[in-house]
This record gives structure tokens, sequence and C-alpha cells, in this order.
């Protein structure tokens, strides 16, 4: 498994035998790197909170202006790219969404499986997100935030 030795990792945290982890990245107690994932804080930094887990196949950058901030209890699905973007905690970011350049995800939010976030959108917490370009389509009901 490479993980960088600037890489700060908590107790408890699984990271596949696959994935890589470079560069400035911080990656809170409890939380998971899946199979193949990438993380590359090479440009600038990346924090992932506590719980949360980053799945196989994702992608997680940033460059020199935008870090790459994930908050706790945060799912990034399968084959995800997030590019210099904030992610609210108890988010779940579907499958094959991409989340780019200076976006921000608020709290509770669930985007959906391949959509597409504009770089410097802002998306409210407790939102449904979906689309390509993405759009609010609703707001989370409580049944949902309780399932993320």
């Amino acid at each position: 498994m490479p993980v960088d030795k600037r890489a700060k990792i908590a107790n408890n945290v699984f990271i596949a035998p696959n994935a890589t982890v470079i560069g400035d990245v911080e990656i809170g107690e409890g939380s998971s790197v899946w199979y193949g994932a990438v993380l590359r804080g090479d440009r600038s930094f990346i924090r992932i909170g506590r719980n949360s887990n980053i799945q196989d196949c994702c992608v997680v950058h940033c460059n020199a202006e935008s870090p790459t901030v994930l908050g706790d209890f945060v799912t990034v699905g399968h084959s995800a790219v997030l590019h210099g973007c904030r992610v609210g905690n108890n988010t779940l970011i579907g499958m094959g969404a991409i989340i780019l350049n200076d976006a921000e995800i608020g709290e509770n939010c669930i985007i959906a499986a391949g959509a597409v976030i504009p770089e410097d959108t802002k998306i409210p917490d407790n939102s449904l997100v979906l689309g390509v370009p993405a759009k609010v389509k609703r707001e989370v009901t409580e049944e949902e935030k309780e399932r993320i």
C-alpha cells in the first residue's frame, strides 16, 4: 500500500493494500480508503474526517488554491472524483459523481450517482442533488438522512 510518509493516519483506519495516499493527507479515526482509490495531496492538502469512507477506484485531488476537505460520516461512492472541494458531515456522494474545484456540499446531502457538480457551486444542507450539471431536486427526508 503506497502511503506517503507525510500522510497523517489516525487510529483504526483501513487503507486497502492497493490504495494510494500521496502528500499532505490527513485521515480521521475510523475512516477507510478502499481498493484502487487514489488520494493526491500533492498540490495542496486533503482532510478526511472521522468515520468516512472513500470507496473503490475514487480519485480525491486538489490544486494549489483549492484543498479538498471532507467532514465526518461522509461516504464517497465507487469511482467518484472529488477535486478541490468541500463536503459537509453526514453526506453521501454517489457512484461516479464528479465534484469540481471550489464546490461546497452542505451537511446531510445526497449527491446522486453520476451527478456533476460544476466549479464554485454551493449546495445547501439537506439537499438531494442530481443531474449533469447537477441541480438541487428537493430536500432530503429525515428517513434518508438516517440511511446516509
